[in-house]
């Protein structure tokens, strides 16, 4: 009888035992998955000249590598964010990993330039369906505050710290194989993740979402414009590839504000964005993905030209501010989120980021990385860590769970797009400036050491618009989010809304 009462006692706490460790799984292989994605923004990048010599491409067409992974996963997010809600967020992630990692592998093999940037739209497409679901899929798979908190600190953390093991990895592949594992690495981490998928996740019910195909248009074809338009200022800002294709962008995505307030089922329902503590959140991560090019581009960009860095020396140069990330979600997200709500650490993590950005300012010719580099790289880990810990929960906090995944795809299209206008304008900032440099202080044709100077004055002024890019950005979150922490969800228990849990009776 004892053993029997001891069973059943056991049961229930046995029960809630086996679906924590669950829970904790899924969360795993949703990392996994969201890591492929993000080595891939930049894994590449230092790939680039390897690839370029294997398939004899020219430097016009380099870019192209880049701008057709961004133009697809940027143009296609709404409409994917969307699919997850209509069709079910396990198909959508398993058709997105089965797609990403046949798409690697075709631009493994690639034999000339055109496969190369077809299988990088492809995985650019795939990348779209998988970011939003991720999202979606920790949104509603943690909904206890305490392990949202905890789930979103580690997500968090990969989200923000994946762009930079990307350079690491991109250049030790590079270096120690060849530019094809760039490529090759994701099928490990698909098959990875597609398993735990295929064992883990459970087909969820229909959602009654519906597809808004004038919405669809719409965004895609303004968000597809924004990118690409910015994406050509490398031309000029006078060429109508550029301005044209930004100016049909704006139109396009007016429009489709304007019909999202008229459609029986809109792709994006206002309420989402307009709420005014998402909206920040949203804003942030547009900010963030901007000003975050000042440290992925133009930092490694003069470690290597100025500094004389390897590829792979100047990826493991950003290696503390790649671990401090980790550390500032874990304690912003887990630990002071549920305490104090988002505004001290969205405003705070910008604060801290933008003086970082600042202390970039005094490089020279002949910086040493103690003395120059690593303060400032601590600093931007640890605010960027405070920022993504509270943002990317933020961003979804309070959405019905069929609007999961478009307000997912919110954040990631922020993040995206943010990427992309702040490539063209800190782009165009560094060579005006450098150009206005030679200007000003050469006469005749410039020497290396000259070229050297006035790229570092280019990059000063970008670091400069970085640190004002996060100290607006810093203002804005201390106005716009509310004070304290966010209000449980409606219908939640006592004892959760005062952020207390109860042991249950025995």
């Amino acid at each position: 009888m004892a053993t029997e009462s001891a069973a059943v006692a056991a049961g229930p706490s046995s029960g809630a035992a086996a679906d924590a460790r669950r829970r904790w799984l899924i969360g795993a292989l949703i990392c996994t998955a969201y890591l492929m994605i993000g080595l891939d923004l930049t894994v590449m990048n230092v790939a680039l000249p390897s690839a370029q010599e294997a398939l004899d491409f020219s430097n016009s067409d380099r870019q192209w590598v880049v701008t057709a992974y961004a133009l697809p996963f940027g143009g296609l997010m709404l409409f994917c964010g969307r699919l997850s809600d209509l069709i079910g967020r396990k198909q959508t992630f398993l058709i997105g990993l089965l797609g990403f990692a046949v798409a690697s592998a075709i631009g493994g093999a690639a034999n000339n330039f055109e496969m190369l940037v077809t299988a990088r739209a492809l995985q650019g497409a795939f990348a779209a369906m998988l970011s939003p679901v991720c999202m979606a899929l920790l949104t509603t798979t943690f909904t206890d505050p305490k392990e949202r908190a905890k789930a979103f600190g580690i997500f968090s953390g990969v989200v923000a710290s994946g762009s930079g093991l990307g350079l690491i990895i991109g250049g030790a592949l590079t270096t120690g194989l060849s530019w094809r594992w760039c490529m090759y690495v994701n099928l490990f981490l698909a098959g990875i993740a597609l398993v735990g998928g295929l064992v883990l996740l459970q087909a969820q019910p229909r959602t009654g979402a519906r597809m808004d195909i004038p919405g669809v248009v719409l965004a895609s074809g303004g968000m597809f414009s924004v990118v690409l338009g910015f994406s050509n200022a490398h031309n000029g800002w006078s060429e109508s590839s550029t301005w044209g294709f930004i100016v049909l962008g704006a139109v396009l995505l007016i429009a489709f504000s304007a019909w999202q307030t008229r459609a029986a089922h809109p792709l994006l329902p206002p309420r989402i964005v307009i709420d005014r503590t998402r909206g920040a959140a949203y804003f942030t991560v547009l900010l963030v993905g901007a000003g975050l090019f000042g440290i992925l581009l133009f930092l490694v960009y003069y470690m290597q030209t100025n500094l004389g860095y390897s590829a792979i020396t100047s990826g493991c140069a950003l290696l503390p501010m790649i671990a401090l990330t980790p550390v500032g979600t874990s304690v912003g997200a887990i630990k002071l989120l549920p305490k104090y709500g988002p505004r001290p650490l969205i405003a705070g993590g910008l604060l801290v980021t933008a003086v970082g950005m600042a202390l970039l300012t005094r490089i020279d010719e002949n910086s040493g990385y103690a003395t120059h580099l690593l303060l400032p790289l601590l600093l931007v880990g640890m605010g960027m860590g405070l920022i993504y810990g509270a943002a990317l929960s933020t961003g979804t906090f309070g959405v019905a769970p069929q609007e999961a995944g478009i307000a997912s795809a919110v954040i990631s299209t922020g993040q995206q797009l943010g990427g992309a206008v702040g490539a063209a304008l800190l782009n165009t900032i560094a060579a005006t400036t450098a150009t206005d440099w030679l200007a000003g202080h050469v006469q005749g044709k410039p020497t290396a050491q000259q070229l050297g100077l006035a790229s570092i004055h280019g990059d000063i002024r970008v670091f400069w618009w970085c640190t004002a890019i996060f100290a607006v950005g810093a203002v804005v979150a201390a106005v716009m989010l509310p004070g304290g922490p966010l209000p449980a969800p409606a219908g939640a228990p006592a004892e959760q809304k005062s952020g207390k849990t109860e042991p249950a009776p025995s």
